[in-house]
């Protein structure tokens, strides 16, 4: 029997993106069946939630729930497919990069670290302070302490450290992620860590613009009202055509996740907007220095 989607190779890339396409193979196997999310859940001794976490890819497998998925499904033993999807969900139980650091992060964030490590494409929107890929490491440790001022020197750096691990992983890894960040001019001026380390910032900011693979708008005062009134946010696209983009908006204590169909066209269009209110790209690099001849 072959996949709904007719592919017979095995994605490229981390744990959280193997998940996603078992998943969304495991979806399109029940729907051909005809069987409801609540009859897939009573198969393997559990809830209608349940199969919606597994096939959005959000939680780890169990192979044995996912076999009984299959046979359930009419996937035989002796098909090939059957052995495909389960070597896949023996990858994807493997612990990403980002479970050293697990004892930092809230569950909600480790999820997004997950999706942001296996997009192709990171479109992200950023009103109060320059996006966490691009953040130098002493600004990175003056928005923890401002985030978490409870927090002791030892946690501090180490968060500091997770935040320069993902920079290694997302933008450096192959091959290479797009990152298209829209940046408000607010987020240019507000001196986090000091004027010294907003300068620095300022400074590696112009050298990122430079990366092929990252694109940096900047959203000057001047706009006035604009599509980014609400607040950050971020869509994430995946190599595979057949995942949905997924939505982030990071919220002081948890993370919304979005990515039905209305939701992400509708931030979609937001962003493109942004995109047409924003400086062009090329513009960046200049109207940065500028506001380095300010700071002095």
């Amino acid at each position: 029997m072959a996949t709904p989607s007719g592919s017979t190779d095995a994605p490229v890339g981390g744990p959280t993106l193997l998940r996603m396409v078992v998943g969304a193979q495991l979806r399109r196997l029940r729907e051909a069946r005809g069987i409801s999310r609540e009859q897939a859940g009573y198969e393997i001794r559990s809830s209608e939630s349940k199969i919606s976490r597994m096939e959005l890819g959000r939680v780890s497998f169990r192979l044995r729930d996912v076999a009984d998925l299959l046979t359930l499904y009419g996937v035989a033993e002796d098909d090939p497919e059957r052995e495909r999807l389960l070597g896949l969900v023996r990858e994807a139980n493997a612990p990403g990069w980002w479970h050293q650091f697990g004892d930092l992060m809230p569950s909600w964030f480790q999820p997004y670290v997950g999706l942001e490590s296996a997009a192709s494409v990171i479109r992200t929107y950023e009103c109060q302070a320059i996006p966490g890929l691009l953040q130098t490491r002493d600004y990175a440790r003056a928005v923890v302490k401002s985030l978490a001022p409870g927090a002791t020197a030892a946690e501090v750096e180490r968060r500091v450290e997770l935040r320069a691990t993902r920079q290694r992983q997302v933008l450096h890894r192959d091959p290479a992620p797009v990152l298209w960040a829209v940046i408000d001019e607010a987020a240019l001026h507000r001196p986090i860590g000091g004027v010294s380390v907003l300068r620095e910032q300022l400074t590696a900011l112009v050298e990122a613009a430079q990366e092929p693979n990252i694109k940096i708008q900047l959203l000057p005062f001047e706009v006035g009202g604009h599509a980014g009134l609400t607040g950050s946010f971020t869509i994430l696209r995946f190599p595979e055509q057949d995942l949905s983009d997924v939505i982030y908006v990071e919220l002081l204590t948890s993370g919304l996740f979005l990515d039905r169909s209305h939701d992400v066209d509708t931030y979609a269009e937001a962003m493109e907007r942004l995109c047409l209110q924003a400086r062009e790209p090329d513009q960046t690099a200049s109207i940065i220095e500028s506001i380095l001849k300010e700071l002095g």
